[in-house]
């Protein structure tokens, strides 16, 4: 199931390690990371079964401030947010919200796509050095 603006990338790590790539990932890149929500956990509360599904939020004010000024709704889907989860067949997965759909969503128009370009980077990086082994 595909839903508008969502990239999802397969992990080649388990939830625990894919995530806690993740947030080390964030931390090293000099974002602050606000929340870690296990909604696992949250369901194990209620007797509930629930597949690995935690999800980070983090974010920079100095890429986020700006999209805010031009246009505060965008406020709705920021900070940043990452899913880790883990499907049916026990495959990991790493899904997060294309900034460019977000500003597309929120109507920036021309002036948020240079910031909406540049997180997608940033996401772009994050998410591979949480689920694939990087050399450098």
């Amino acid at each position: 199931m595909a839903a508008d603006g969502l990239i999802t990338l397969r992990s080649s790590f388990d939830a625990g390690e894919t995530m806690a790539r993740l947030e080390a990932a964030v931390r090293a890149a000099g974002m602050t990371v606000f929340a870690r929500v296990d909604h696992a956990a949250g369901a194990a509360q209620i007797g509930a079964p629930l597949r690995p599904t935690d999800l980070l939020i983090f974010g920079a004010a100095m890429a986020g401030t700006p999209l805010m000024q031009a246009v505060q709704t965008i406020g709705i889907d920021l900070p940043l947010k990452a899913l880790v989860w883990a499907d049916e067949d026990g495959a990991t997965h790493l899904s997060y919200n294309d900034p460019a759909w977000l500003a597309t969503r929120h109507g920036l128009g021309e002036a948020g796509k240079p910031i909406a370009a540049k997180m997608a980077g940033a996401l772009d990086d994050l998410a591979a050095r949480a689920t694939t082994e990087i050399r450098t």
